[in-house]
């Protein structure tokens, strides 16, 4: 219970709302890469579509500080808000790992390679 107190502190209330519907309606990417994540597969906690700020993060691990956004085809469009998002995120101690939509679609070992090499440099 504590934890949703947490989020709702650091979050805005339409955000968690938001959240909510992004975790009930994946992407196919998003569900992929969240198969792979899940249960603590890679030895760390991961949370899918968690909310902080103004932000909702595709894949966050607490424990690592780090942020997981999987850019589809919409993030070209959008390069200064995920500038300024990343460099919010950085302020509060939060890295961004960026992966393209169609890196999890046709390398996901690579990706998760990625995400284990940015684990490990945590340590």
């Amino acid at each position: 219970m504590r934890r949703k107190r947490l989020v709702r502190h650091t979050a805005d209330e339409g955000k968690v709302e938001f959240a909510r519907e992004q975790r009930r309606e994946p992407t196919w990417s998003e569900n992929e890469l969240w198969q792979h994540l899940r249960r603590k597969a890679l030895g760390v906690r991961f949370r899918r579509q968690h909310p902080i700020g103004d932000y909702v993060l595709d894949f966050y691990c607490a424990k690592a500080r780090l942020a997981i956004e999987i850019d589809g085809p919409l993030h070209e469009a959008q390069r200064g808000y995920d500038r300024v998002r990343d460099e919010w995120l950085a302020t509060r101690g939060i890295r961004v790992l960026r992966v393209t939509d169609g890196e999890v679609k046709t390398d996901l070992e690579s990706v998760l390679k990625k995400i284990k090499s940015a684990l490990d440099r945590d340590d």
